[in-house]
C-alpha cells in the first residue's frame, strides 16, 4: 500500500538526514507491505529539485496549500523550524490530514494543547518524534530496568552536547535559528522536550524541575557569515523529582567539549547496580562488583575505574531510531496499529520547556502537574 505523506521542512538538516534520506528513502528502498509515497515542501525551490534529483526525482512544491488540498497525500509531516510549525499544523488538521511533527510541537503549552485538541476533534491520527526512546543505548537501559537490575533506582545523570562553532574561523554545525529566541531557537526548549519522555518512559514521570540557562556565546556569525547577537540559551543545567523519589540532574550545552563515551551519556544508580548509556552502548556495574575506594588525595588512585564495568552485549539488531518510530507511525495510520506518541505526549515535552524557563526566570523550582 503506497501512503502519500507531505513532507515539510526537509530543506532543514533533521528533515532531510534523518527523516527524508535515512527513514522515508531508507523505507522505500526496504519495500514492504506500507511503502511510503512522499510530496517534499519547503521555501527555497533550487535547494528542493537538488533534494528531488538525489532522491530520484520525488514531486515538490513550494506552495502548501496546494499540496494540502491533494486527497492523494493523507499525512502531514513537519520538521519546519519551531516557530512556523503551529501554523502549519493546524492547516493540516483543518485539511483532514493525519499528523506527524518534529518536537517542540509548539513554542508554548497552551498552542500545543490546542493542536491536540484539534486533531482530537478533527478525528485525524497524530504522533510526535521522540527519537531517542529507540536508540540502541536507552533500549539496553530499559531492558536492565525491566530485569530489576537497578534494584531501586536513586538518580539519573545526564550529559548532552557538543562544541558548535561561532562561525568566525569554522563553519557552525548547526543552523543559526537555534540561537535567536526570535526564530523559535533555545536549548531549552529543544532538549527538554527529550528529556521529558526519556525519564517518563525509561524512568518515572516527572513532578517537578529546577533549571538554569545561560547564553553562553553572545555572538555568532549566520550561514552567510554575517554577525548576530544570540538572544536564546546556549546551555541549561536542569534538575529534576521523578515519582518514586528519583532525582534526574542533566546538563545539556552546545559550549562544551566533550570528553565521556559519547554526545549522550545517562549514568543511572540503583541500590543493586549502576549503568552508564552512549546513543548505542551500556555499561553495567552490579553490586558485587562495585569498588571500595578509600579517599585518599595525597597518592595516586590504586583503582582504575573504567575496569569494574562490563559492555552489556548486543542482544537484537537496531535500525535507526528515526525509520524506527515512522514505521510504527505508518502501520498506525494503515493497519490502526496503537501508538501512544501522540500530541499530548509532545504538549507534556513542551509543558516540561516552559516550566525550565519559568524556573530559570524565578530561580525556583516549578511543579509539573498532570495533564490531559
Amino acid at each position: 500500500m503506497h501512503v502519500g505523506i507531505i513532507m515539510n521542512g526537509v530543506t532543514g538538516r533533521m528533515g532531510l538526514n534523518q527523516h527524508l534520506r535515512r527513514s522515508i528513502c531508507a523505507l522505500m528502498q526496504q519495500g514492504g507491505v506500507i511503502v511510503p509515497r512522499p510530496l517534499l515542501v519547503g521555501r527555497n525551490a533550487a535547494k528542493l529539485e537538488a533534494i528531488s534529483k538525489e532522491c530520484g526525482g520525488l514531486p515538490f512544491t513550494t506552495d502548501l496549500d496546494t499540496a494540502l488540498a491533494d486527497p492523494g497525500y493523507s499525512i502531514y509531516f513537519d520538521a519546519q523550524t519551531t516557530d512556523r510549525r503551529a501554523e502549519a499544523v493546524r492547516k493540516a488538521i483543518a485539511a483532514g490530514k493525519h499528523i506527524y511533527c518534529e518536537k517542540p510541537v509548539a513554542e508554548d503549552l497552551n498552542t500545543a494543547l490546542e493542536l491536540y485538541r484539534l486533531a482530537k476533534a478533527a478525528g485525524v491520527k497524530h504522533g510526535v518524534v521522540q527519537d531517542k526512546l529507540w536508540l540502541p543505548g536507552l533500549m539496553k537501559l530499559k531492558t536492565l530496568r525491566d530485569l530489576g537490575f537497578f534494584g531501586k533506582i536513586l538518580s539519573v545523570r545526564g550529559e548532552f552536547g557538543y562544541w558548535v562553532f561561532e562561525g568566525d574561523v569554522v563553519t557552525p554545525q548547526r543552523p543559526s535559528w537555534n540561537y535567536r529566541k526570535e526564530d523559535g531557537g533555545g536549548i531549552i526548549i529543544d532538549m527538554l522536550c527529550h528529556w521529558r519522555y526519556v525519564l517518563d518512559e525509561v524512568f518515572a514521570p516527572v513532578k517537578a524541575v529546577s533549571c538554569l540557562g545561560a547564553i553562553s556565546i553572545p555572538e555568532r556569525r549566520d550561514e552567510q557569515g554575517k554577525p548576530y547577537a544570540c538572544t536564546a540559551d546556549d546551555s541549561a543545567y536542569a534538575t529534576f523529582e521523578l515519582d518514586g523519589g528519583i532525582i534526574a540532574h542533566f546538563n545539556s550545552s552546545w559550549c562544551v567539549r566533550v570528553r565521556r563515551d559519547d554526545l549522550l551519556t545517562l549514568q543511572v544508580d540503583g541500590t543493586k547496580g549502576s549503568a552508564v548509556a552512549g546513543l548505542r552502548d551500556c555499561w553495567i556495574q552490579p553490586y558485587g562488583a562495585t569498588p571500595r575506594p578509600v579517599w585518599n588525595p595525597d597518592i595516586p588512585s590504586p583503582l582504575n575505574f573504567y575496569d569494574g564495568w562490563q559492555k552489556v552485549p548486543e542482544q537484537e539488531t537496531f535500525d535507526n531510531a528515526f525509520k524506527r518510530q515512522w514505521e510504527l507511525f505508518l502501520r498506525h495510520v494503515v493497519q490502526d496499529e496503537p501508538f501512544r506518541w501522540d500530541l499530548l505526549q509532545a504538549a507534556k515535552g513542551v509543558q516540561l520547556a516552559e516550566a525550565g524557563l519559568e524556573s530559570w526566570r524565578k530561580r525556583a523550582w516549578v511543579d509539573i502537574p498532570p495533564i490531559h
